[in-house]
């Protein structure tokens, strides 16, 4: 059987606003164990993905709350955000008026995610769905500057070839000249230097997807 993306997101999921950015709303799981077993019992017969797209995770929300509070830092840019699952970043870039913002999945659930979210808040304009791994892709124009004027990764340093991979990549973005700001939740494999931490919140987090009810989490600038 062929799972329609669009239709099992609105099917399996409550349009509610995260804890630390509720200028937004997002489809979220309700009830987030039995949500990841569904897709864990349906992965062999339908090809489902984790459910990655029904969780605001915690770098996610606050890279949007820091967009939203420095809002000059997107207004009239060019923003990518990585690894956007829900969308709550680029979302947010869009709410202070970025004037392009890309939102970078390899996951097709997670692209009718961000498609029916941006909807839900009538953020269309300016949004453009990318499906496809782009850590290999160039990171300046023909011209010498940087593709995007600032770039958002969130909870991106769970598992190590990952983190590395998308560091370097990152990094890259950062020295073509774009400003490259980086959610993080304490995950392992964050580095060490070369990131100036420009805030800190506490995010409330669901206890069955995190070992704590409030993760303390950072917004850093990739140096």
């Amino acid at each position: 059987m062929v799972v329609d993306p669009a239709r099992f997101v609105r099917e399996n999921s409550v349009l509610k606003s995260p804890p630390l950015v509720g200028e937004i709303q997002l489809h979220l799981a309700d009830e987030a164990i039995a949500l990841w077993q569904k897709t864990e019992e349906e992965l062999e017969r339908d090809g489902l993905p984790p459910p990655f797209w029904a969780f605001a995770w915690a770098g996610g929300q606050a890279l949007g709350r820091y967009v939203i509070d420095h809002a000059p830092l997107v207004a009239g840019k060019r923003v990518l955000d990585f690894a956007s699952g829900s969308g709550v970043s680029a979302l947010a870039a869009l709410w202070c008026s970025a004037s392009h913002v890309v939102a970078n999945e390899i996951d097709e659930f997670a692209a009718a995610a961000i498609h029916l979210n941006a909807d839900a808040n009538h953020l269309e304009a300016g949004l453009e769905i990318v499906l496809r791994d782009m850590l290999d892709e160039p990171v300046m124009a023909d011209d010498g500057s940087s593709l995007y004027d600032v770039v958002l990764a969130g909870d991106v340093c769970y598992e190590k070839p990952m983190a590395d991979r998308v560091i370097a990549w990152l990094t890259r973005h950062a020295r073509a000249g774009a400003t490259v700001l980086i959610g993080d939740p304490g995950r392992t494999y964050l580095p060490r230097d070369g990131l100036e931490e420009l805030a800190r919140y506490s995010v409330p987090t669901p206890r069955e997807l995190e070992d704590q009810d409030i993760r303390s989490t950072r917004v850093l600038h990739l140096l």
